[in-house]
């Protein structure tokens, strides 16, 4: 019994402790357009994915590489044989034979399109046959071979086609890097003052419902003491309830905006923030006229723009391509050249009256394989062979059509270049008119609300006097209602118009401040 009641003490205090920590968590988290930029492109998927592709592409240049990285191979055999002698000449009974040999290269690919080796070969030679001068045998030869193509293959940027590709295609994945995450930051910037809008807007019609419900009451007083009628009350109700209502709509807009921004930065992979918390902007939304020409403008984007460079680097990949498919149609022509240097040494076998044919063994000058060896490093027969191999193909058909489809690619990717050139151009016309003009909009919103201002005050101490209506009150209330949303919206359009202006020059990061690097 004791021991249940400890347990179910246990159990309480644990749940009191998980309540109570529930309870210490910050339900707001207070952030900046730059915090919530920094969360995005620390924990959004979509930066994750982009930051592979160029890893990939590093690898894949490390593998280009590989081709001039010189290699090395070594071989070791050895052969004893043992046969039925046929001739007492030969041997008595059988013929036995040791043989080894080995060899060593070194092979290297040249920058030009040829290939340069150095090898080494011992082979060493043992037997009991009759009539042998010189048994065990040593043999070594010391090469160098070089063979260079003089047409097809031949030259640096054919030979190292695919290491230039390569490093093309890890360029233009890194231009892609940074337009997508040009990208990611223009998205968080339009969901992150978007919300902001929709938590300003709401503010805004919390006002107009006040301004409705003061006049509400100061009509029931009126009526209270006579001086108004009653159906004044019932406008004014109906006013209250179309702006409560007004006021509903904007709390959902604000938690769909919300929800848009906590989906951009990824919140909810946040360690640092737990879960439902509610996000409190920092940032007003506050604003200064910035003026860029179109000429300026478009310099800058040509200079600038990510996804251009991409473009262009393809442009030169499709020109290596059809460089290297234009080299293939020519001829094979190859020169080889040789320098191959031997040595010989063994055991030299002495015969009585220096006569081999007598058969009859006196002595032994025994040498071994360091005397070969000597002979060939110190090239002591000297040897060489040079050599031209013309190959020319009988057809060449899938060569033709390879070149005429590198051709017709390389014509394609000028016309998507100067394509993309137009669109950037319409592009940056567009930001560059909607920048002037949204800044206008808030210059002309600005002055409407000053006067939606005015003209209620006015209407009011009007209707002080009985001079006016609640029904021309309420229109005016509603009026600067509007005015108010219009001027935040024009505001919040301008800062957004920038954004798009400076994504669409490929200069967001740098406004901003944020390194590729430091996000890898």
């Amino acid at each position: 019994m004791q021991m249940r009641k400890l347990t179910a003490a246990l159990l309480l205090l644990a749940g009191m402790s998980l309540f109570l920590n529930a309870q210490n968590e910050p339900n707001e988290a207070s952030l900046s357009l730059e915090e919530c930029i920094a969360k995005a492109l620390k924990n959004n998927l979509s930066v994750q994915v982009e930051l592979i592709s160029p890893e990939l592409a590093e690898l894949s240049v490390a593998a280009a590489q590989e081709k001039f990285i010189p290699s090395f191979s070594m071989n070791y055999n050895r052969r004893d044989q043992n046969s039925a002698s046929y001739s007492w000449l030969d041997a008595e009974g059988t013929v036995k034979t040791l043989s080894n040999n080995f060899s060593t290269e070194i092979s290297q690919q040249l920058p030009t399109g040829g290939t340069f080796s150095l090898s080494l070969d011992g082979y060493s030679y043992d037997t009991n046959r009759n009539f042998m001068t010189i048994n065990p045998r040593y043999e070594s030869t010391l090469s160098f071979d070089i063979t260079q193509p003089l047409l097809k293959d031949f030259g640096m940027k054919i030979s190292r086609k695919d290491i230039i590709v390569a490093k093309n295609e890890l360029e233009i994945s890194e231009r892609d890097l940074e337009r997508s995450i040009q990208e990611i930051v223009y998205q968080v910037e339009q969901a992150y003052w978007n919300y902001v809008y929709a938590i300003e807007n709401l503010d805004v019609q919390k006002q107009s419902l006040k301004l409705a419900e003061d006049l509400l009451e100061k009509n029931k007083r009126s009526v209270e003491v006579g001086t108004m009628a009653p159906i004044e009350i019932i406008n004014a109700q109906a006013t209250v309830a179309q702006r409560q209502a007004d006021i509903l709509a904007a709390e959902t807009e604000v938690k769909n905006n919300e929800d848009i921004l906590k989906t951009i930065i990824n919140l909810t992979s946040d360690i640092e923030m737990p879960r439902g918390v509610t996000i409190v902007p920092k940032d007003k939304p506050e604003y200064e006229k910035k003026e860029i020409s179109l000429d300026e403008a478009l310099s800058i984007a040509l200079q600038n723009r990510p996804d251009l460079e991409s473009t262009r680097i393809s442009l030169e990949n499709s020109q290596i391509d059809m460089n290297y498919t234009k080299n293939q149609l020519l001829p094979g022509l190859n020169f080889s050249a040789s320098y191959w240097s031997p040595g010989v040494s063994g055991d030299r076998v002495l015969y009585l009256n220096d006569n081999v044919l007598s058969g009859i063994v006196v002595g032994k000058v025994p040498g071994g394989f360091g005397d070969s060896f000597s002979d060939a490093f110190a090239f002591r027969y000297q040897n060489w062979s040079v050599g031209l191999t013309l190959d020319i193909p009988i057809s060449n058909l899938l060569s033709r059509a390879q070149f005429k489809q590198a051709r017709l690619n390389l014509e394609m990717a000028k016309l998507q270049l100067k394509n993309q050139e137009q669109e950037i151009f319409r592009d940056i016309k567009i930001a560059v008119r909607n920048v002037a003009t949204n800044y206008e909009r808030i210059q002309a919103y600005k002055a409407a609300r000053e006067l939606a201002e005015r003209q209620l005050e006015a209407e009011e101490e009007k209707l002080k006097v009985g001079l006016s209506t609640n029904y021309l009150v309420l229109q005016y209330q509603s009026d600067l209602s509007t005015q108010r949303s219009q001027e935040l919206k024009s505001i919040i359009d301008y800062k957004l118009s920038l954004a798009g202006l400076y994504r669409d020059l490929g200069i967001s990061l740098d406004e901003k401040n944020i390194s590729i690097m430091d996000i890898r």
